[in-house]
Formats: C-alpha cells, sequence, structure tokens
C-alpha cells in the first residue's frame, strides 16, 4: 500500500470520487432526504490550500481517497483544515488502511501548519464514527451547514 498526493481533476481521482458518492447515494437513509453530491472543488486542494490524497493497494490500483483544505480562522492563532471525501473501496477495508489514510492526512496538515483538523460525517456510518473515536477526534457543534452530515467532529494537532 501507498498513498501519493492526488489531482481531484485527473481520471483516477474522478473515478474513486464516482465511487464514493456512489456509495453514499445509495447507502444514504431515505428517511434523510437524498444524498447531496458536492465534488471539491481543484482550488481548495490545489497543494497551497490543501491536498487530496490517492491510497493505492499493492498492485498500485487506486482503491481510497480522502483530502484536507483549509478552512478560513476563526479564532486567533487557530489554524483549521477540514477532512474530505475519506473513501476506501469496500474490498479494501478491514487492512488499517483507513487509519493509514487519516495518519497521512494529518501530517500533511501538520505541514499546512493546521492547528486543528474538523470533519463531518452521517450517523449512519458507524464504521467511520469508531475510527474517528480511536483517532481522538471529539464530537463538536455543527461547524457547517452540510445537508449530508449529522456529526461533526474535531482534533487539536499539537
Amino acid at each position: 500500500m501507498r498513498i501519493r498526493s492526488g489531482d481531484v481533476t485527473a481520471e483516477v481521482e474522478r473515478g474513486l470520487l464516482d465511487d464514493y458518492f456512489a456509495y453514499r447515494a445509495a447507502a444514504f437513509p431515505q428517511a434523510g432526504g437524498s444524498y447531496t453530491v458536492s465534488y471539491p472543488s481543484p482550488v481548495d486542494f490545489d497543494g497551497v490550500n490543501g491536498v487530496f490524497v490517492v491510497l493505492e493497494d499493492d498492485e498500485g490500483r487506486a482503491v481510497g481517497c480522502g483530502g484536507i483544505r483549509m478552512l478560513a480562522d476563526s479564532d486567533a492563532g487557530i489554524v483549521r483544515f477540514e477532512v474530505k471525501h475519506v473513501w476506501l473501496d469496500p474490498a479494501a477495508r478491514g487492512r488499517g488502511w483507513a487509519g493509514a489514510l487519516m495518519a497521512e492526512l494529518e501530517h500533511r496538515a501538520r505541514a499546512f501548519g493546521a492547528t486543528e483538523l474538523v470533519l463531518d460525517t452521517h450517523d449512519s456510518l458507524t464504521a467511520a464514527a469508531r475510527l474517528y473515536a480511536r483517532l481522538n477526534y471529539e464530537p463538536i457543534p455543527p461547524y457547517n451547514t452540510n445537508p449530508n452530515a449529522t456529526r461533526w467532529y474535531q482534533k487539536k494537532l499539537c
């Protein structure tokens, strides 16, 4: 397994995002309305404002992705980045790669000077909630109006 920098406009990355959005839309609870697809802006993940990464399996196949993007500072001294579009193909799960992907995103956020990471998710994603808890993300009040989100998390970076 290896993790490399990606480009949200490239064919492989776009395919991963298509798979991610299709998976989320199919599993989204019907009572919550339909899943809203929002492809990432290249500006948010351009290497200056954030980064998008691709996880490849041992054969070099792209099987996962995720990104971080800078958010506007809310308080003096806080540099906040948001984790976005973390996804692993179901066939690639159970190998610890989601934790490795999150560790890489945290490492890159620190390199940007981030002092905290935030993310949102849906309460139907119980495995994601367990991962975030294991990685010391703490529940916080909503910081955005994402129609797909029901849970928000934060992690202070030291």
